[in-house]
């Protein structure tokens, strides 16, 4: 198995759809936001409108990982991202990681996303397991990470040195029985 079909994934309030290099001015507007930032990557990290444009217009032509556009549905906005990565082939296993933008938080759609995304994987791709890292003082992931049906496996405490103080790693991961269990209890 590989990732070199990029779906189109269509829920009830977001479309997943794959990037292009059109998406980086977006995109590029998103990851300047502050939660964005201190939430996602160091803040050190430079980040050029032409290193932007290159990254989303490659994310269809990469085999080992899934990148797609989370929009709402209702307008197409583009509004974040949902990543399956870090493929383990002999597991079964990737790590999923999102980034949602101010215009995209607060209406259910990185929870919408975060399920479309971590039910293709498992119905589609027949991966068995999927795991993330989250910072412990992000209760808004957390929340919705454990909604899905993740589970903390871990804490890596005070192992980040975030915003002037450390901050725990929380560990999280769901299996495709656990997955197949909530899906057949949702119907």
């Amino acid at each position: 198995m590989d990732f070199a079909d990029k779906p189109t994934l269509i829920g009830d309030r977001t479309v997943l759809r794959p990037f292009t290099e059109a998406d980086a001015d977006t995109m590029g507007k998103i990851i300047q936001d502050p939660e964005v930032v201190r939430f996602t990557f160091d803040p050190s990290v430079v980040i050029t409108p032409e290193s932007l444009r290159s990254w989303y217009g490659s994310r269809s032509a990469q085999p080992d990982r899934l990148d797609l556009a989370v929009t709402d549905r209702a307008t197409g906005e583009l509004v974040g991202e949902v990543v399956l990565n870090e493929w383990d082939p002999d597991a079964r296993s990737c790590t999923f990681r999102t980034l949602i933008g101010p215009r995209g938080r607060g209406r259910g759609l990185g929870t919408e996303a975060t399920r479309l995304i971590v039910g293709h994987g498992f119905e589609r791709l027949g991966l068995r397991r999927i795991q993330l890292e989250a910072y412990g003082d992000n209760p808004r992931a957390l929340h919705v990470y454990e909604k899905i049906g993740f589970v903390v496996e871990g804490v890596r405490r005070e192992a980040a040195f975030r915003d002037g103080k450390w901050t725990d790693e929380v560990l999280m991961a769901i299996l495709d029985r656990e997955w197949a269990a909530l899906s057949a209890t949702a119907r």
